[in-house]
């Protein structure tokens, strides 16, 4: 059966008895959907015909801008590729739509620090992103995430920057000893049954070596690409307030993931979005021990939320901001929505406001945590 979303022409569909989510707070009313639009909300009598949400909350689709999830169900161990790349994506698809995200750009590697495969994985994500593009429910773009001191980046990069569906690239340098790995200890760590110490060792020099042949020209080549063709750029682990300059000069307007709160506060007050993993709030540590994302949003410095590998956490997290960090709801779901969603340059989407792609998502309170009950996109049901 092919995706209802498709095609996003429909008759009128009325949700009622809800409490809505607009950018002036929380409404309870309803919201009139038509011809793939939100047409009208509305706080009077119940319309006929209307389907009833029990006082249910009503809020945008989710947009996610970095995700990692569509590498787990390709290659859900070391080395073992799933025979059913499609069966794969759809899947992955299906989980995002469940937590609530109806735009998604899937985060695919362009070289590699350390060989996991991915050069393939890249390959096959393609693939099988083209072959189930009728069947997905959300709305799949791609996110282009350059590891500048792999030697073979910039040929991989011409393999697929030009593809339709990409509107973000990122900059990642994995090397041990800076950003994520500025502690050698911890990358040891890491890789420690993966690697022998001597194995490791010779790893590591030679991604230094390649890093320092070839991320310059990685990097020019990558931000220049970015600037000429209009692609939001992000710069990614940003530790040291030098990495944030770094990333002004190369036309970032993302700091995704600052490992430090030095990084942080110099990203925003530089006027760089600050993206924090959503995994990390809920959670209320960093899985590498980098700043916590309860400390950047109580500082004030966040501007979105990603799910990085947990679709279900953005949620969660939108409602925990609200929560524990004296956010007012609208305030916390903008981080999930508007405002990933205007970095993205989506102006259709983000809000509940008519003329605005209908793009919405039901969602219930059950032992105190937020459920998602129902999904529309474009105006159609698909969950």
């Amino acid at each position: 059966m092919k995706n209802k979303a498709q095609n996003s022409l429909g008759p009128e569909t009325i949700l009622a008895r809800a409490m809505v989510l607009t950018p002036d707070g929380l409404k309870k009313g309803h919201l009139v959907m038509e011809d793939g639009l939100i047409k009208n909300i509305g706080n009077g009598s119940v319309p006929p015909g209307s389907l009833d949400l029990e006082e249910d909350f009503l809020i945008p689709g989710l947009v996610e801008l970095h995700t990692d999830n569509m590498e787990k169900h390709l290659l859900p161990r070391p080395g073992i590729y799933w025979p059913e790349p499609g069966a794969a994506i759809l899947a992955h698809d299906a989980q995002l739509i469940g937590s609530g995200i109806t735009t998604v750009y899937d985060s695919i590697c362009v070289g590699e620090s350390v060989d996991k495969g991915r050069h393939v994985l890249l390959d096959l994500s393609l693939t099988a992103l083209k072959e189930t593009e009728q069947y997905l429910r959300a709305d799949h773009r791609i996110h282009l995430r350059c590891e500048i001191s792999d030697p073979e980046m910039s040929q991989i990069f011409d393999t697929v920057c030009f593809h339709p569906k990409v509107g973000l690239i990122s900059i990642m340098d994995h090397t041990p000893g800076q950003r994520q790995w500025r502690s050698l200890e911890s990358y040891r760590m890491y890789y420690q049954n993966k690697s022998s110490d001597s194995e490791l060792e010779i790893l590591t020099n030679k991604i230094r070596s390649n890093r320092d042949r070839y991320a310059d020209v990685h990097l020019k080549k990558v931000s220049n690409f970015a600037g000429a063709h209009s692609v939001p750029l992000a710069s990614h682990d940003d530790t040291l307030t030098e990495h944030i300059t770094w990333a002004l000069e190369n036309g970032a307007v993302i700091s995704e993931f600052p490992t430090t709160m030095e990084a942080t506060k110099a990203a925003y007050e530089s006027g760089l979005a600050v993206a924090m993993g959503a995994p990390n709030l809920v959670r209320g540590a960093s899985h590498s021990g980098n700043v916590t994302t309860l400390e950047v949003a109580k500082s004030g410095y966040l501007s979105y939320l990603s799910s990085d590998y947990v679709p279900s956490s953005l949620l969660s997290g939108a409602f925990k901001l609200s929560r524990d960090c004296d956010y007012d709801f609208w305030e916390a779901f903008k981080t999930v929505t508007e405002n990933p969603a205007s970095l993205a340059k989506l102006t259709d989407r983000g809000r509940l406001e008519p003329g605005l792609r209908a793009d919405v998502v039901r969602v219930t309170i059950m032992s105190g945590r937020p459920v998602v009950r129902s999904v529309w996109v474009s105006g159609q049901r698909v969950y």
